[in-house]
């Protein structure tokens, strides 16, 4: 039924008065709907119409056309604030995982100088022993300077003489040796001791430096995500009134619920051990964790974690467990990436997400089996697979196969 004059243009002026607080409401309403999550909610956008509206233009052409020319300028804005807000999020994104990966490169470095300076002060330590014995024993023997009076008195045959003179020599010789020897494994030791200070104090540095890049990084993955949700819903918005106005179909809000649902899927839980973790991803191990050939550049590197594959892109990422997500965005190589920190020095990360499959956001409280990404390939990677990530204290010097194994769950 077609409005008389003076009320339509009163509906478009309540339309644009209403349509400024709507589109990060909607981002979380289909969010919740197909991952049963419950997305942070984005700061009020400008003149983007509400469902309402949309609803309200199916009874009015005219004003659903102004709506819809109107919603092509705030997307074409929009547009231009996601590829701003993106490339300031993968630049942050690229700093934060080059400063963490110097921070566990440090790690392996450090955790070798600790190894070497226990191993030093250990033989320096027994070489102390064996020179403290050999004084005593010398003392009790009554050796030492008094071999020099005892030969200088000696009345005994030549041979004799010259025999023990001999034994004097060895026995000082071998005293020389060891205290000598006791000497530089201490020097050793003590340089070791100098270098694993100089390795822990690059460490801590290290470990602020990755903290701080991952704080920045936080806000720009966080800002992208709500222009990126924002413009979702803006463009499906826009395809509702284009449907209408053009009779393909009769524009229901189940019809436009539906289109989310189908976007992000119904969303399912994994199965829970009694320790409380979740099999992150189903399928096969294609690259296990420690030092291997990196396959896009050819050199030897470390592989800190485990690659699980087989479900192609799409399949379902589900957190390992409970906890909240610290980090949700790019992360230089390993390309979309999601952390989770578990509050008790555990923390667990999934890399490689597929282009615009974060389902969660930071700050989010996410519990074990809950679907919060789908697998992708972005990144350095040559198909698609979930990179799977555990750390201890904040280093990833650990096999994510037996750490899972020893909470209930197999991985592959």
């Amino acid at each position: 039924m077609q409005h008389p004059r003076g009320i339509s243009e009163a509906r478009t002026r309540r339309t644009a008065a209403s349509a400024r607080a709507v589109i990060a409401a909607v981002a979380a309403a289909a969010l919740a709907v197909s991952l049963g999550v419950q997305p942070a909610v984005a700061a009020p956008a400008q003149d983007f119409p509400s469902w309402d509206d949309v609803q309200a233009a199916k009874r009015d052409e005219a004003s659903a056309k102004a709506q819809l020319d109107s919603l092509k300028q705030s997307i074409a804005s929009a547009q231009v604030e996601v590829d701003r807000t993106q490339a300031e999020a993968e630049k942050r994104g690229n700093e934060y995982a080059e400063a963490e990966s110097a921070f566990d490169q440090q790690a392996i470095v450090t955790e070798n100088v600790r190894a070497q300076a226990d191993a030093a002060r250990s033989d320096a330590e027994k070489a102390r022993l064996e020179s403290t014995q050999l004084i005593a024993n010398l003392a009790k023997q009554g050796t030492g300077d008094d071999i020099t009076a005892g030969l200088l008195g000696d009345t005994g045959d030549a041979d004799g003489y010259l025999y023990r003179m001999g034994a004097m020599q060895k026995v000082s010789q071998h005293s020389d040796a060891v205290y000598t020897n006791a000497l530089q494994l201490q020097k050793t030791a003590d340089s070791l001791a100098e270098q694993e200070a100089v390795a822990e104090a690059k460490l801590d540095e290290l470990r602020k430096d990755a903290q701080a890049k991952l704080e920045i990084a936080q806000q720009a993955a966080t800002e992208a995500q709500q222009k990126f949700d924002e413009l979702q819903a803006a463009k499906a918005k826009a395809e509702a009134l284009v449907a209408y106005l053009t009779d393909k179909r009769e524009v229901t809000e189940a019809d436009y619920l539906e289109g989310l649902r189908q976007q992000w899927g119904s969303g399912a839980a994994g199965e829970v051990s009694a320790s409380g973790w979740a099999r992150p991803a189903a399928g096969y191990i294609t690259s296990n964790f420690g030092w291997r050939i990196d396959p896009v550049n050819g050199s030897r590197a470390f592989h800190t974690g485990v690659d699980l594959a087989g479900g192609g892109c799409g399949a379902p990422i589900y957190a390992a467990h409970a906890g909240t997500v610290v980090y949700a965005g790019w992360y230089g190589s390993w390309g979309n990436y999601i952390r989770i920190d578990n509050g008790d020095g555990t923390s667990t990360a999934y890399g490689h997400i597929m282009p615009g499959g974060i389902g969660v956001h930071i700050g989010q409280q996410v519990g074990p089996g809950q679907l919060i990404a789908k697998v992708g390939t972005t990144g350095h990677s040559t198909g698609c697979h979930l990179h799977y990530i555990v750390r201890v204290n904040g280093e990833t010097l650990v096999d994510p196969v037996p750490f899972m194994r020893n909470q209930g769950i197999t991985l592959g």
